[in-house]
C-alpha cells in the first residue's frame, strides 16, 4: 500500500479550460432585449429580470427608494393580494429573489420548466402591474424601519453606512441601499409608483432565461410574459453610473463613531477606486487576493496570526459602473486600534513600494481565482447571474471564457503597476466605530489629522 506524503503539498497541476454556454439575443419590439442560454442538466429555469436603476438612482433627499420599490412589487399585483401572489408561487414550487444594488435592480425567479410559463407571468405581473396599497407599503415600511433600528447596535452597519457617506459624500454612491430612517418615515406610495413609471421601462432592461429549454421555447416564453410590457410616456432614464463624477478625497481622513465601553473598534480603510471595465480588472483581482482578499493574504496574515489583533482581517474592491471603493474591514481589539490601523497602512504602502508581490505570491492569489473556476457556473441560477454581469457592465460575450487565460498572462510587473496606480495612500480614509475615550490619545500618534467624530442618527 502506498502512502501519500504528507510532508508537502500536491502540486497544482495544469488549468483546466473553461467555456461559458452560448447566449443568444433577441429585442422585442418594446425594447426589452431577451438573453437566452441552455443548461440541460436538471428540469429547472432561472429566469432574471435585470431593471438598470439601483440605489444610485434614489432621488438625493430619498435614500432607499429603489429597494423599497423592489420590495413592494411581490405585495400585490394585478388582481392578485400580496397573499395570493405568494400562494401562486408556492403552488409551482417557484423561487423569487429580489436584489438591489447600487446600479441595477434585479428580479430573480427559478422554477420548474413545466412551470415557467406561469412563473414568468406573474413576475411580469409585478412588474408591469404592481398595486402599491397603502395598507401593504405600511407594513413593508415598518419592516425596514424596525431592521434599521437593528443595524444602529451592529458595528459593521455603522461602520459602513458611515463609511460611504464620507467618501462619497453628495454623490449618489453616498447611500446603502436600505436608505434612512428620515427617508423611510416621509416617504410616501406615491413616490413608489412615480420612481417605478419612471424607471421600469422595457426599453432599459434585459431578461435573462437559462435552463432546461431550447433557446427558441425559452425566448417564446419570455414573449407571452412580456410581450405587452410597453414603455412609460413619462418615463425618464435614471441617470448612468457611468456619467458620475467620483468625489474629491475628504478633507479629515479619520472620523470615529462613539460607542462607549466598546471591548472592539470596527474599522473601514479605503477611498475611491475602479469600475468595473477598467482594463486593470483582473491585475486588480489578483493585487487583492495578495493583499488582503484571502486567509494567507499579507494583512490577514499580520494582523491576525502575527499580532493577534483580530479574528480576521480583509480587503476587496467593490467594482461598479462608476469607480467602487476599496476598502479594508476588520473587527479588532479596542486596545490595538491604533496599532492595527497603523500595520494596515503599512501593508498598504509596502505592496506598492518596498515590498512589490513575489512570484509565489502571484501564483498563490492567481489560484484562489482560477482552480474550480468552472464552480461558479454550475447552475442555471449561475449562469443567469453571470449573464446578467455581461448585460450591466456591458462585458463581451467571451469575458468568462477569457477570464482564466487573462489570468495566467499576469505577472508580478502587472500586480504593482496595478499597486502602484490604484491604492493611493494619502488618499485613504478611516473610520472606526469604538470608545472614542479609549481611542483618541493612541490615535493621535497616527498622523492622520484630527478625528472628526460622527453621529448616526
Amino acid at each position: 500500500m502506498r502512502r501519500a506524503d504528507r510532508t508537502r503539498l500536491p502540486s497544482r497541476g495544469r488549468e483546466k479550460p473553461f467555456t461559458f454556454p452560448e447566449i443568444r439575443r433577441r429585442t422585442l419590439a418594446s425594447g426589452l432585449r431577451i438573453c437566452t442560454v441552455e443548461h440541460r442538466q436538471v428540469p429547472l429555469v432561472s429566469a432574471l429580470l435585470l431593471v438598470p436603476a439601483g440605489a444610485a438612482a434614489d432621488p438625493q433627499d430619498r435614500p432607499g427608494l429603489a429597494a423599497i420599490t423592489a420590495d413592494m412589487l411581490d405585495e400585490g399585483c394585478g388582481d392578485r393580494s400580496a397573499l395570493d401572489v405568494h400562494e401562486a408561487l408556492g403552488r409551482i414550487g417557484a423561487q423569487l429573489d429580489t436584489d438591489v444594488g447600487h446600479d441595477a435592480t434585479v428580479i430573480g425567479l427559478t422554477t420548474l420548466e413545466r412551470s415557467l410559463d406561469k412563473g414568468l407571468e406573474l413576475v411580469a405581473d409585478m412588474v408591469m402591474r404592481p398595486r402599491f396599497e397603502q395598507r401593504e407599503f405600511d407594513r413593508v415600511r415598518d419592516l425596514r424601519l424596525h431592521r434599521l433600528l437593528q443595524l444602529r447596535d451592529m458595528p459593521p452597519a455603522l461602520a459602513d453606512r458611515v463609511f460611504a457617506q464620507l467618501l462619497y459624500r453628495n454623490h449618489p454612491y453616498g447611500h446603502l441601499p436600505i436608505g434612512s430612517e428620515g427617508s423611510l418615515r416621509a416617504m410616501t406610495v406615491r413616490e413608489i409608483a412615480g420612481f417605478h413609471r419612471r424607471t421600469f421601462s422595457p426599453t432599459r432592461s434585459t431578461l435573462i432565461a437559462v435552463g432546461d429549454a431550447s433557446h427558441d421555447a425559452l425566448a417564446t416564453a419570455a414573449e407571452r410574459a412580456f410581450g405587452g410590457w410597453q414603455p412609460p410616456a413619462d418615463g425618464d432614464a435614471p441617470p448612468d453610473p457611468e456619467t458620475f463624477t467620483a468625489p474629491a478625497p475628504p478633507t479629515n481622513r479619520l472620523a470615529i463613531v462613539h460607542r462607549s465601553a466598546a471591548a472592539q473598534s470596527e474599522l473601514r480603510i479605503g477611498h475611491v477606486a475602479l469600475a468595473r471595465r477598467t482594463p486593470d480588472y483582473h491585475a486588480a483581482l489578483v493585487l487583492n487576493m495578495v493583499l488582503g482578499g484571502q486567509f494567507v493574504s499579507r494583512i490577514n496574515m499580520n494582523l491576525r496570526e502575527e499580532k493577534g489583533y483580530t479574528y480576521g482581517a480583509r480587503t476587496a474592491f467593490e467594482f461598479r459602473r462608476a469607480p467602487g471603493p476599496f476598502v479594508l474591514q476588520a473587527s479588532v481589539q479596542s486596545e490595538a486600534t491604533a496599532d492595527a490601523v497603523r500595520e494596515a497602512l503599512a501593508e498598504m504602502r509596502a505592496i506598492r513600494t518596498d515590498r512589490p508581490v513575489t512570484r509565489e505570491e502571484l501564483e498563490l492569489g492567481r489560484a484562489a481565482l482560477t482552480r474550480g473556476y468552472p464552480r461558479n457556473f454550475e447552475t442555471a441560477d449561475h449562469i443567469a447571474r453571470a449573464a446578467a454581469q455581461l448585460a450591466l457592465y456591458d462585458l463581451p460575450d467571451d469575458y468568462f471564457t477569457t477570464f482564466v487565460p487573462k489570468m495566467l498572462a499576469l505577472d508580478e510587473a502587472a500586480i504593482t503597476r496595478a499597486a502602484e496606480a490604484h491604492i493611493d495612500p494619502s488618499r485613504l480614509i478611516t473610520v472606526i466605530v469604538g470608545d472614542r475615550e479609549k481611542l483618541s490619545p493612541s490615535l493621535a500618534a497616527l498622523e492622520l489629522g484630527d478625528a472628526s467624530e460622527v453621529a448616526v442618527g
